[in-house]
């Protein structure tokens, strides 16, 4: 097993403010066609071992881990966790794209929410929310698109409650859906930062809520399945809008019970160094092969984040 070497605090770089530092002939072409680095599974840094699993989750997998908890959680643990950095941390590195897995506990009777994969998150979606939201304001010129989507064990209710304290917690932050300009100029000047896609229904009634964002995902456990899928993506053309590129692995439960002593983690920097070589070789832009917003895993360990940013530079050249 290869050793999983993190990037020393020293080596780590700070893009909080990249896309205000991008060449000003960027500013007026539309937000579809830059490179956003994006967080998959932004929330799970947060994860916590202890919380039951989601409700979707089968009922034989329940049983299993009712009855080998003690075996089963430390597996879960390292197989659900893609992050290890905050969100304060993710921002300042330069992720400006959230995947945001949103659930509901199960028998909990108070009205918070939390995000979830497999299990649940420590953290509440409002304090989260409202953490992104005091960056901002301290980074006027940055933009965030947040993906709120799966909605786990969610009711009509609990929708309605979110989507009040999404609007009081952002406020003229939110950027309309039918905004006529999402380029960075044009939100610059109606002050704009927050782009939220909310996967639900419930969207319609709302223009400051974005539908869904399409997310290419591989659903390999190997570096070259996932870029010949991504390859098959960009042959077909990309969608309309915003979309994402997930360069994130994905292990079956086969391949996890077979490598017991691996992790995401371990999976993901063994493949590092041919993803890489592959995204430096993207370009974003308008044409039917460019990417948008490219998402990882563990992005503030690896220098993806300045990676993806610098592909920006191929369309001013």
């Amino acid at each position: 097993m290869a050793p999983v070497l993190l990037r020393d605090k020293k080596d780590v770089v700070n893009n909080g403010d990249w896309m205000s530092s991008l060449p000003e002939e960027l500013w007026d072409i539309p937000l579809t066609h830059l490179a956003i680095p994006g967080s998959h599974d932004a929330m799970s840094y947060c994860l916590d071992i202890t919380s039951p699993l989601v409700q979707s989750e089968s009922d034989t997998f329940r049983l299993l881990d009712g009855i080998f908890y003690c075996f089963t959680r430390p597996v879960i643990y390292r197989w659900t966790t893609t992050q290890v950095k905050g969100i304060m941390e993710q921002l300042q590195a330069g992720i400006r794209y959230f995947d945001l897995r949103i659930a509901k506990r199960p028998n909990d009777t108070s009205n918070d929410l939390y995000f979830s994969h497999i299990i649940y998150t420590q953290l509440r979606v409002v304090e989260t929310l409202r953490t992104m939201a005091t960056w901002l304001s301290a980074h006027p010129k940055e933009i965030v698109i947040l993906a709120c989507r799966q909605f786990e064990g969610l009711h009509e209710k609990h929708h309605e409650e979110l989507i009040y304290f999404i609007k009081n917690i952002f406020g003229a932050k939110l950027c309309p859906h039918n905004a006529a300009d999402i380029s960075l100029r044009g939100l610059w000047s109606s002050a704009h930062q927050v782009l939220l896609s909310y996967d639900n229904q419930a969207a319609t009634r709302h223009k400051v809520l974005w539908p869904g964002i399409p997310y290419w995902w591989a659903n390999k456990a190997n570096a070259e399945e996932l870029l010949q899928y991504l390859e098959w993506q960009k042959e077909l053309g990309r969608p309309d809008g915003f979309f994402v590129s997930g360069l994130n692995l994905t292990a079956t439960r086969c391949f996890i019970a077979s490598h017991p002593q691996v992790s995401l983690q371990v999976l993901t920097m063994e493949n590092w160094e041919c993803i890489k070589r592959w995204l430096e070789e993207q370009k974003p832009g308008a044409k039917s092969t460019s990417l948008n917003i490219i998402a990882g895993d563990f992005v503030e360990i690896i220098p993806f984040c300045s990676i993806v940013i610098a592909l920006n530079k191929k369309q001013s050249q």
